[in-house]
């Protein structure tokens, strides 16, 4: 059926606004996409001119989700210019926060920002409890609030919302559509755990907030260190921090882990079909040491799916251009000297986007002139492929598991267990990073500012601040010039996956993984929302479905699920 298109208003439940149109053809095959930022952010701008070591609190404004990785890239690429080296106490404090946004962030998006996509919340309302105490003990001995009893009032309570007509979050979802793949007692099972992992999320706040202050927003980072130093000595706040993780540990193990299996098995024909999977490039900067020798993540470049010779990341490689985008300086230069002056043209006369020309707010960010996917499914398989021994026996586990091949991951479905296989690793291991932490206290070393005299420090410098973030490599660049902000940038992981095409017509990640998806149902664009959310995209979208014809026949709404 063609000559239609499909508006989505939003495609994801966070923040932002990101629009796509996409191009099908008669047998409703997508051929071509454009991933289209709607929004400006211009922090680039207001910070310019301002005092360097002001840049974190503002720069962490960026985003209302990802506050800490945003402050704590900026607050790094100030250290970096200066030569200042945080403590080692620090740089623990530091990485306790930014992990357990890990996990938090992952939880948070699975349960309640994508696995609607294949759940069918009306479908669990069919259930047979007792089937489905049975069922959750096929992938875990003890499974988390498991039980007849337990079922049947998470079942009452989606019945009580259906009477009463107050669906709220679930009433525009494409409930009974035939993507859908789980039984429905699969389907009671993950809507027990989306309600479960509500609390979950808000007792991660709790640990978040022991050491940052507050969550969101943070304001216990500082150039040099961190302010939370009595939360460090503190015991009681110390055993309140593992505590909660310990918990979320259970969670894990016991819910999301098992729930990811199931999906995986489900939906096993979509992974061997390749759904979603875009051109096989994958990038991570590594990171997170702890002990002595032995670090987190590890970093790599791979490309064409060539899982043989993995390159090493050069972060000089790192350009951006905007050829595509809304803004006046086209060409491809390193982040340090890239500038945001908008440049705006206007859309068709139509509403639709002018896909000839400047598109999107959304830079393109390429490494080596090549575009990068980021995120869980670039740090799993390039830590697999380098055999790092955190890395690989978790995703190895899983594979033997699932049957899943190391190619399966470059999918819709793929990226998602890599991010539930990644939240177990960084859940396992704060308790390795609070040992280091508890082993220099017992030894004296209370450390957590370097001291430094800003009035000595150099009028003109540049640094950077690079993370592997929940979403993927973050990068900011600050230069300096007459001790104050001469000009800044941030490359963030959604701009890398949601990137604008470049100066040679190349897609970016997002465009790339969507083309050659098929539509069951065009009016029902299910398959369209499963690739764009399993990037976790910070963005509120509209996604828009069309053939050369451009001839629109419906929209459709898709409220955003409140953050609790």
């Amino acid at each position: 059926m063609s000559g239609k298109k499909i508006v989505i208003d939003p495609i994801t439940r966070i923040e932002g606004h990101l629009r796509i149109e996409v191009e099908v053809d008669e047998d409703n095959v997508v051929q071509e996409a454009w991933a289209s930022g709607q929004l400006f952010r211009g922090i680039e701008i207001i910070l310019k001119g301002r005092d360097p070591r002001d840049t974190g609190l503002i720069a962490q404004r960026i985003c209302g989700v990802c506050t800490n990785s945003h402050y704590r890239a900026s607050i790094a690429a100030t250290e970096d210019a200066y030569g200042i080296v945080p403590p080692q106490n620090a740089e623990i404090i530091r990485n306790l926060v930014t992990l357990a946004l890990f996990v938090q962030d992952h939880i948070v998006h699975y349960y309640h920002l994508h696995s609607l996509d294949y759940v069918d919340v009306v479908s669990a309302l069919d259930a047979d409890c007792s089937k489905a105490n049975e069922l959750a003990k096929r992938y875990h001995d003890y499974p988390y609030r498991s039980s007849r009893g337990h079922f049947e009032s998470i079942k009452e309570k989606l019945a009580s919302f259906v009477k009463a007509g107050r669906l709220g979050l679930f009433a525009n979802g494409y409930w009974g559509h035939e993507a859908y793949k789980l039984t429905p007692e699969e389907n009671l099972i993950h809507m027990s755990h989306y309600l479960d992992a509500l609390n979950v999320q808000r007792e991660l706040g709790k640990a978040i907030a022991i050491f940052a202050g507050k969550t969101p927003h943070p304001q216990n980072l500082v150039v040099g260190g961190v302010t939370s130093v009595a939360d460090m000595l503190n015991p009681q706040r110390l055993n309140d921090f593992m505590f909660i993780i310990k918990d979320v540990r259970d969670f894990i193990q016991r819910a999301y882990i098992p729930d990811m299996k199931m999906i995986v098995r489900a939906y096993k024909d979509e992974i061997k079909s390749g759904s979603g999977r875009g051109s096989g490039n994958f990038m991570s900067s590594g990171g997170y040491q702890f002990g002595k020798q032995e670090t987190l993540f590890e970093s790599g470049i791979i490309t064409g799916h060539d899982f043989e010779n993995i390159q090493a990341f050069d972060e000089t490689k790192i350009t951006e251009e905007a050829s595509r985008s809304w803004y006046k300086d086209d060409k491809a230069t390193s982040p340090y000297d890239q500038n945001t002056e908008p440049f705006y043209t206007d859309l068709n006369s139509d509403g639709t986007l002018k896909t000839e020309g400047k598109y999107s707010w959304i830079k393109a960010p390429r490494y080596d002139g090549k575009t990068m996917e980021v995120g869980p499914v670039a740090r799993m398989m390039i830590g697999y492929i380098k055999e790092s021994p955190i890395i690989k026996p978790y995703i190895q586990r899983f594979m033997d598991d699932t049957n899943m091949e190391l190619i399966d991951f470059s999918t819709s479905i793929g990226r998602n267990a890599t991010r539930a296989v990644e939240a177990s690793i960084c859940c396992d291991y704060m308790f390795n990073f609070v040992s280091d932490l508890i082993e220099n206290i017992k030894y004296y070393d209370e450390e957590t500012w370097t001291k430094y005299v800003f009035e000595t420090l150099p009028q003109k410098a540049q640094g950077r601040g690079i993370y592997e973030v929940p979403r993927g490599t973050l990068s900011h660049f600050v230069r300096i010039e007459d001790a104050k902000v001469a000009n800044y940038q941030a490359v963030v992981p959604t701009t890398w996956n949601a990137s604008s095409k470049d100066s040679n017509n190349i897609r970016g990640p997002y465009e790339e993984s969507i083309v050659g998806i098929k539509l069951s149902d065009p009016e029902a664009p299910l398959e369209v929302l499963r690739v764009v959310h399993s990037f976790d995209p910070c963005l509120a979208c509209a996604v828009h479905v069309m053939d050369m014809r451009g001839k629109e026949v419906a929209k459709y709404k898709v409220n955003s699920v409140p953050l609790m």
